[in-house]
C-alpha cells in the first residue's frame, strides 16, 4: 500500500495534518466551519477505501489504528493527559498573540493598518504570504472574497478560509520565491494582485512578472515593535519561537538573549535574520504548532 502521505497528498488538507510520529490526522480546533466538515469526509472516505481503521479521539483528530479497540482508546485519553501535564509546566513561548497549545504567549509585534484604496475587480485572482494581510484587508474591504486565492502555506488558507475566501492553491512551500516558481504555470497571462505587509523577503513580485504574470502589489499593513517599559527577563532554559524576521527584531530589542535559551524558527528564510550568536533549530513545516514541538523535543532531551 502506498504511504499514507501519497494516499491523501491531493486532497490538499489545511485543517487537518497528518502526525507520522502518532500516526493521527489532527485537527486545528481553532477553526470550526463547513470546511472542516468537508475535509474529515474526504479524509474518511479514503481510509474506508483502503480499510484502514482508525477512531476519533478526545480531541476530534483521527487516529489510525489496526486494532479499534476500548483498551487503546483509553491508554491513549491516559497519555495525553500525562502529556498535558507535563508540557504545560515549560517554558515555551511564542511572541505574538496566537494561543497554540502549551506555550506561552509574549507579544513583542503587532498590527497597523495601512489602508489603501484597492479595484480588486480588476484582477483574476490575489496572493497572500499572510494570516497578517488576509486579516487586516478584510477588516476594510469584504470585495476579496469574490477572488479565487493563491496562498503558500496552510495556517494562511484556514483564515482566508473561514473568513469566506475561495481557496483556488495552497503551496506547501515555506519561502516566497518557491511558491512563485509554483504560480507560475497557474497564473500565466492572468492579472492578479500581491497582498502584503510593509516587508517582503522573497521576489515573488519580480519573479511573476518575469514570467507572463502580471503581479501587482498592494501594502496593506505593518509590523512595528511594542515597546516594555522594562526589559523583558524569562525563566533560564526558556524555548522562544520567532515566527518572522520582526520578532527577532522586536524581541532583542526588549531583552537580553541569555546563552540558556534555545530558539526556534518558523522557516529557513527567518532563519537567516538571527544575529550570528543565536543557532537556532527549524520547525519541521511552516506553522507555530510545529514550531512548539520542535520546542518540546528540545527540552525532551536535556
Amino acid at each position: 500500500m502506498k504511504k499514507i502521505e501519497k494516499l491523501f497528498e491531493h486532497l490538499n488538507l489545511i485543517y487537518y495534518e497528518y502526525d507520522a510520529a502518532t500516526h493521527s490526522f489532527i485537527l486545528d480546533r481553532s477553526y470550526s466551519n463547513e470546511h472542516v466538515f468537508e475535509e474529515l469526509i474526504k479524509i474518511t472516505y479514503i481510509l474506508s477505501k483502503y480499510n484502514i481503521s482508525f477512531f476519533v479521539d478526545e480531541n476530534k483528530s483521527l487516529v489510525l489504528n489496526k486494532k479499534n479497540s476500548f483498551s487503546s482508546k483509553i491508554k491513549r485519553i491516559i497519555c495525553s493527559f500525562t502529556e498535558n501535564i507535563k508540557n504545560n509546566s515549560l517554558n515555551i513561548y511564542v511572541l505574538n498573540d496566537k494561543k497554540v497549545k502549551w506555550a506561552k504567549n509574549l507579544p513583542v509585534i503587532k498590527i497597523e493598518r495601512i489602508n489603501t484604496t484597492l479595484d480588486i475587480a480588476s484582477y483574476d485572482a490575489l496572493i497572500f504570504t499572510s494570516k497578517s494581510a488576509v486579516h487586516t484587508l478584510n477588516s476594510y474591504n469584504k470585495e476579496w472574497k469574490s477572488k479565487p486565492l493563491y496562498v503558500i502555506a496552510p495556517q494562511t488558507a484556514k483564515v482566508a478560509s473561514n473568513l469566506g475566501g475561495k481557496i483556488k492553491f495552497v503551496s506547501k512551500e515555506k519561502h516566497g520565491n518557491e511558491f512563485a516558481a509554483e504560480l507560475i504555470p497557474l497564473l500565466k497571462n492572468k492579472k492578479v494582485l500581491y497582498i502584503r505587509g510593509s516587508k517582503v523577503v522573497s521576489d515573488l513580485v519580480e519573479t511573476l512578472n518575469a514570467n507572463e504574470v502580471v503581479c501587482d502589489e498592494a501594502i496593506v499593513y505593518q509590523t512595528v515593535c511594542v515597546e516594555f517599559k522594562k526589559k523583558i527577563k524569562l525563566p533560564k532554559k526558556s524555548v522562544i519561537i520567532f515566527s518572522s524576521p520582526s520578532t527577532i527584531e522586536c524581541f532583542l530589542k526588549n531583552a537580553t538573549w541569555d546563552e540558556s535559551y534555545k530558539a526556534v524558527s518558523i522557516g529557513n528564510t527567518t532563519q537567516k535574520y538571527f544575529p550570528s550568536y543565536i543557532t537556532p533549530i527549524v520547525a519541521d513545516t511552516p506553522s507555530l504548532d510545529s514550531c512548539v514541538k520542535k520546542a518540546i523535543e528540545l527540552l525532551s532531551k536535556k
